[in-house]
């Protein structure tokens, strides 16, 4: 989480005793949600104890990260858990911060990567003009169901016959027809 808050540093939270949090930024009271938000859009934040200045900023991100595993978006394995807690106390549990770290990193570059070369891969192919030609196809199709939009035909009331969705629809088909084709020769 390095992309910084408007201002300098990171957003101080201050967390009183009766366990409200005040962010210092918007001078106002917020929630462990509020917080979670601000994770999700890369808000840096430092969660202190208002009466101590302690920073209670891990013990905060935990209690959303159980709060959210509560809530059933379970993302923690009970296997990962328990090995998680076999570390403690273990000779290696001081390496095991900078693994995970290190670890969710490469996660997120790899899932970056991976949705970048998924974009990138369908986006001069045929099968972008097939998804075009699909949604274009299914928009038609559910406009006109929507009612008092459309016409007795499936056309749009107020439009005219236009002789280029014919030609459209005479495109499809015959990429539908020839599919399919291919789809009966696969199969013998």
């Amino acid at each position: 989480m390095k992309k910084a808050a408007p201002g300098s540093g990171p957003v101080i939270i201050k967390k009183y005793a009766n366990r409200r949090l005040y962010n210092t930024e918007t001078s106002s009271y917020i929630t462990l949600d509020h917080l979670a938000a601000m994770t999700r859009e890369g808000r840096d934040f430092k969660v202190v104890d208002a009466k101590t200045d302690d920073d209670i900023t891990h013990n905060v991100l935990t209690q959303i990260i159980m709060e959210e595993e509560s809530r059933g978006s379970s993302m923690l394995p009970v296997n990962f858990l328990r090995q998680l807690i076999s570390l403690y106390g273990d000779s290696m549990q001081a390496m095991v911060p900078g693994y995970l770290e290190a670890s969710m990193e490469s996660f997120r570059r790899n899932q970056e990567q991976f949705k970048t070369a998924v974009e990138g891969a369908f986006a001069n192919s045929p099968f972008a003009e097939m998804t075009k030609r699909n949604l274009a196809m299914f928009e038609a199709a559910a406009s006109a169901f929507k009612p008092g939009e459309t016409g007795a035909a499936g056309t749009p009331a107020n439009a005219a016959p236009d002789a280029e969705s014919g030609d459209d629809v005479a495109a499809l088909k015959a990429e539908l027809a020839r599919l399919q084709d291919k789809i009966e020769k696969l199969a013998k």
